[in-house]
């Protein structure tokens, strides 16, 4: 083979490893492109998901296990004589717990003890809970629901999965119980534009008892109501 063509050989197999490797590099610059794209339609398609979830429910971050306090007290001053129960004692209605002078006083219903004045020879007064307790059948989970954080969203009887935060991420059931007719102020809020104080509304949500025994009272928790 002359020079010429041993140079005419060269020059083409050079030129088929260049096309080689521009046709190596098309093909890996296409796949990064379809993987970046692939990559922004499964975020977009995540971000959308997410964004339907959350205008399907009302987040409410404030709230707590709570049954309506029944406290204990005397018809009228005297000295705490005795006092039969202790807190988490479970007592049942009518049962004496304790006794101001000659007069015993009463459970007024059937529960759980969560706080006692344990302090014989004190003077007690009429206004003044010797015994405090709780009704377990009346524990609900309450939230606080700002007027402007979806409280015109929510309904009686909606579906509504909480968590406790003494349990971390594990979920429970309930239904929504009632909520407040009236507001109370919590931390006073202003809005810059019309200075007027936000209101929150107590939402109830009523679970199964039975099913959920470790839930206590004063818990704090989480709630999704789900519209």
């Amino acid at each position: 083979m002359s020079e010429k063509k041993q140079d005419i050989f060269k020059k083409a197999q050079e030129f088929e490893k260049k096309e080689e490797k521009a046709i190596l590099n098309l093909t890996r610059s296409s796949k990064f492109k379809v993987a970046f794209i692939l990559f922004i339609l499964a975020a977009i398609a995540i971000g959308m998901t997410y964004w339907t979830i959350a205008q399907s429910r009302v987040y409410v971050e404030k709230a707590a296990v709570n049954a309506p306090v029944i406290a204990l007290t005397s018809s009228t001053p005297g000295i705490l004589d005795k006092v039969f129960v202790h807190e988490g004692d479970v007592v049942s209605e009518n049962m004496i717990v304790a006794q101001v002078g000659d007069m015993p006083i009463r459970a007024k219903t059937s529960g759980v003890v969560i706080n006692v004045l344990n302090t014989p020879g004190a003077v007690v007064t009429s206004q003044q809970a010797i015994v405090q307790m709780i009704d377990p059948l009346e524990l609900r989970v309450v939230g606080q629901v700002e007027e402007d954080k979806g409280l015109r969203d929510i309904k009686l009887g909606q579906r509504v999965v909480f968590t406790a935060d003494a349990y971390g991420s594990k979920q429970y059931s309930g239904v929504v119980d009632s909520i407040s007719e009236t507001a109370h102020q919590t931390d006073i809020v202003f809005s810059i534009s019309d200075k007027r104080a936000l209101q929150s509304y107590d939402v109830k949500v009523k679970y199964d008892i039975n099913a959920y025994p470790e839930l206590k009272n004063g818990m704090s928790a989480k709630l999704w109501i789900y519209k």
